[in-house]
This record gives structure tokens, C-alpha cells and sequence, in this order.
């Protein structure tokens, strides 16, 4: 960990970064579109909307890695495994996030189903630890689930309830797993361009809205911008497509806590 900073400070940005992120740890392409994936349907959903995952036709396997923030060590990892099956697709979802000091682990394991063409609907079953030097471990686990809804072509719905039981660790670890509410749509504005947004309320915190805009320069080539409004933040970044591998980039601002930039590869199968 960076001489300048204590542990009480990279506490204190732990903390306010997991309340104000929402605990959304998604692939640099939602990332950033500004954190606007309840309305995609990408191998990432299966952390922002899992009934995106239901659309695809192939198995995925998918790696990010996110730093929080240029000045400290906090980083996020995330690994996940997409599975598609007829009308169904499970996914497995692994994160980490935090310091030596402190971390948060997740495991996923999520079912979505396809209905026609219109209607997708999913349920995610969440396993969460929490590490704290000198403390210990604590373990819970919640679930999430999603729904979207393609009323034409170009147009897509979607709503994603995580936590709803309000689980959490138990009264000796202070750390929480935020019960969050979105709904949004993605909107194909031409062949080229997507227009993305969500509107996010956290139970215990904060309403935010965000948006987001894709465009695809060339088959191979795009490129994304997003905000979000609650706290003012700006995202940015761009994707590759050679054949099968994905490759995408991005990095996000926040006022105080500064840039965070994130790198994310995926593999069809």
C-alpha cells in the first residue's frame, strides 16, 4: 500500500466507493457506458442484469480487472463463465474487491431463461465473505433477480432488484450488501449507435441515474461515453473484436477520489 495513504484512509475509501458504486463490479464495456447494464444483454449482465445472459447463443468466458482509484492498491477482479442452452443460459460469476487489509469475495451462480423473443427473465444466488485483518472473516449470502423486455427491434427493458431480503453480515463486521433497485432501457438510435440508461435506487443511500452512449465506428472498432449523475461522474473507453476475443478498455472519474481505469477480455467459444 501506497507510504502516503493510512489504513484508516484506504478504509474510508473502501467504504465510500462500495456505497456509492452500488457493489456494480461489471466488464469495462458496461463500465464504460456508465454503469448502464440493466438494459444489455452481454456476458457482463451477469453482474448488472443477469436475464441479459439469456440472450446469448455461446459459451463466454470472461476476465476484468479494475483499479480503484490511481492512487491506492484497491483493485477489483472479476471472472465469469456464460453457459447457453437451447432456451437457457447459467452463468458463474467470481469477484474480489478491496486490499491485503480488507477484501470482499462474491461467487454467483445464476439461471436465465428466454421466453420467444421478447421476454427475459433470470435469478442469481450470491455467496458473500468479507476479510478484515485483525478481525477475521464473515460470510452471508443474498440473491438477485432480473427481467427484461424487447417491446420492439430497437428497444429494451430492464429491471433488476438485488438483495431484496436485505441480508448481511452479522453485528461484529461492519459491512454492508446494499439492496438495490434499476430500471432502464437501451435504445439502437442506427445500426451504429446505442443510447443506454438506468435509473438506481439504493434502500439505504442514494438515487442515481446514468447514461450512456455506444458507437460502432467499425465491425471491430467502438467506442463508449457514459455519466452518472449522483455523484457527477464521467466514463469512457473503447472495444475490440478479432474474430472470437473481445478486448475492451475504460476508466471512470469520480470528483473526489479521482480516475479509475479498468481493462476487460472475454472469449466466445
Amino acid at each position: 500500500m501506497p507510504s502516503n495513504l493510512s489504513f484508516k484512509t484506504c478504509l474510508f475509501v473502501l467504504i465510500v466507493f462500495k456505497i456509492q458504486a452500488q457493489d456494480v463490479i461489471s466488464g469495462a464495456r458496461i463500465n464504460s457506458l456508465g454503469n448502464t447494464g440493466v438494459a444489455l444483454q452481454d456476458a457482463w449482465s451477469m453482474q448488472t442484469n443477469q436475464a441479459g445472459i439469456a440472450a446469448l447463443t455461446s459459451p463466454i468466458l470472461a476476465i476484468s480487472y479494475q483499479n480503484n482509484f490511481l492512487e491506492t492498491d484497491i483493485a477489483t477482479q472479476g471472472a465469469i463463465f456464460i453457459c447457453p442452452f437451447k432456451n437457457n443460459a447459467v452463468g458463474l460469476g467470481l469477484q474480489n474487491y478491496g486490499i491485503s487489509a480488507y477484501s470482499e469475495q462474491k461467487i454467483s451462480l445464476a439461471y436465465a431463461k428466454r421466453f420467444g423473443k421478447t421476454v427475459f427473465a433470470a435469478l442469481s444466488l450470491n455467496a458473500h465473505q468479507v476479510k478484515i485483518v485483525q478481525y477475521g472473516a464473515a460470510k452471508t449470502y443474498s440473491f438477485e433477480a432480473g427481467i427484461q423486455f424487447r417491446p420492439s427491434p430497437k428497444i429494451l427493458i430492464g429491471s433488476h432488484i438485488s438483495n431484496p431480503a436485505r441480508n448481511g453480515y452479522n453485528s461484529e463486521v461492519d459491512a454492508r450488501i446494499p439492496t438495490v433497485l434499476e430500471i432502464g432501457a437501451a435504445y439502437e438510435i442506427s445500426d451504429r449507435v446505442i443510447f443506454n440508461s438506468g435509473f438506481v435506487k439504493d434502500l439505504e443511500w442514494l438515487t442515481d441515474a446514468r447514461f450512456g452512449l455506444e458507437y460502432n465506428a467499425l465491425q471491430c472498432l467502438s467506442f463508449r461515453g457514459g455519466v452518472s449523475l449522483n455523484p457527477f461522474r464521467q466514463f469512457a473507453g473503447l472495444g475490440c473484436k478479432w474474430q472470437k476475443l473481445h478486448l475492451d478498455g475504460g476508466a471512470s472519474s469520480h470528483p473526489t477520489l479521482g480516475y479509475s481505469p479498468q481493462v476487460s477480455m472475454s472469449y466466445e467459444f
